[in-house]
């Protein structure tokens, strides 16, 4: 029998409840969480919040302002709890919309989070919920590229994270926005010896020269003997309670 997913996820600073959620806490969304730069961010968007994971994630490495959008409203809510009961009730804003009706700031966020949808054409499950979560139906990626260029401000930065057969359908669709650029990638793989299976891919808007050539970097999550890579335990160990071995 299939181990049932735990209710919470504890990590040092702040506690998710997740019994409201389709998408529980997973170690891909903890370390793209932990890599986004916002230490200098002001305004910061998290689309599609889930259990507000990664706006918590940013409220402990900024003191930025946090807008949290979350389509679902058990999510919403699950959300607005895990905020409440954090250390940055004041700092994170958790709102119910769908980004393509949400307004936003007039100035625009310097910095945007999203762990998107990234099914399409592809058989759905019976959870609307779920289903909600993982598929584009709720969200594509032309919608996602111009919501993107809508509440990038001047010079901001989105930060995306795919599996990498998604990767080529986000960037055609960023690439029918003139003023985003696919800027950075940085592929993950499970181990050395693998194939990569995610991409974190940073889209930047009105940089002051668009020709300016992407960079790629590839980070390991695991070494081959199946341990954490010392990149990882950097990375997760201001967040994990234990630590990674």
């Amino acid at each position: 029998m299939a181990r049932k997913p735990n209710s919470y996820f504890q990590f040092k600073q702040f506690r998710i409840e997740q019994g409201q959620c389709a998408m529980k806490v997973t170690l891909d969304a903890c370390f793209f969480g932990a890599l986004v730069e916002v230490s200098d961010s002001q305004r910061i968007l998290d689309i599609g919040a889930g259990t507000g994971l990664l706006s918590l994630m940013a409220a402990q490495r900024s003191s930025a302002r946090i807008d949290a959008i979350e389509l679902d409203r058990e999510a919403a809510g699950q959300a607005k709890e895990n905020v409440t009961q954090s250390p940055w009730t004041d700092q994170i804003k958790v709102i119910q919309s769908s980004i393509q009706t949400f307004s936003g700031l007039p100035e625009g966020y310097d910095t945007i989070i999203c762990n998107p949808p990234f099914f399409e054409n592809a058989l759905k499950a019976p959870d609307r919920q779920r289903n909600m979560a993982r598929h584009t139906c709720s969200l594509s990626f032309d919608e996602l590229a111009q919501s993107l260029d809508r509440h990038l401000a001047r010079s901001g930065s989105a930060w995306v994270l795919l599996p990498t057969r998604s990767t080529p359908s986000f960037l055609n669709a960023v690439a029918n926005c003139p003023d985003l650029k696919h800027s950075r990638t940085i592929a993950i793989r499970s181990k050395p010896n693998r194939q990569e299976h995610r991409h974190i891919l940073t889209i930047t808007k009105n940089l002051a020269d668009q020709s300016l050539e992407e960079k790629s970097e590839v980070m390991t999550v695991h070494t081959e003997a199946g341990g954490y890579s010392d990149r990882m335990k950097v990375l997760l160990g201001s967040y994990y309670i234990h630590p990674l071995e």
